[in-house]
């Protein structure tokens, strides 16, 4: 698959307590140059792809928005378990602290078990700060010291 059917199919197959806004619509909302052109304005974010076959299964990297980065990674729920989020968030962390970050920070769904494991892996730690949604579950705030 190339990145842009992977993002279109990431954005298809979310779970159903993430936002409305995130997710594909009844109309096809958003369209495949909608989530291309959301990728790029978020410039440090890589395709995700397997050794050998380079097929993209997701994204992960650094969304630069403020002093502190924040690490995002999503992937194809066929590679779920498979250990790939890690393998990749990984490199990212080992990637910004030889570029001289201090830290990292992340936010998660309270629900979403999955990446907190890997944010735990990762080395990160929840903080205890929670940002409430009445509709959509909590999200919590991670951090991670390099």
């Amino acid at each position: 698959m190339d990145e842009a059917a992977v993002y279109r199919e990431l954005w298809a197959e979310r779970d159903l307590r993430v936002p409305s806004h995130r997710r594909v619509d009844a109309e096809g909302r958003p369209t495949l140059e909608d989530i291309a052109a959301e990728v790029r304005a978020d410039s440090g974010l890589l395709a995700v792809k397997r050794k050998g076959t380079a097929d993209v299964i997701g994204y992960c990297g650094l969304i630069l928005d403020g002093d502190e980065p924040e690490l995002a990674f999503e992937l194809l729920r066929v590679v779920h378990g498979c250990g790939y989020a890690t393998e990749a968030g990984r490199a990212v962390v080992t990637w910004a602290s030889e570029a001289g970050y201090r830290r990292l920070r992340a936010t998660v769904w309270h629900w979403n078990v999955a990446s907190r494991r890997v944010l735990e892996k990762l080395g990160f730690r929840e903080t205890g700060r929670v940002e409430p949604d009445s509709v959509h579950g909590h999200t919590l705030l991670t951090v991670r010291e390099l």
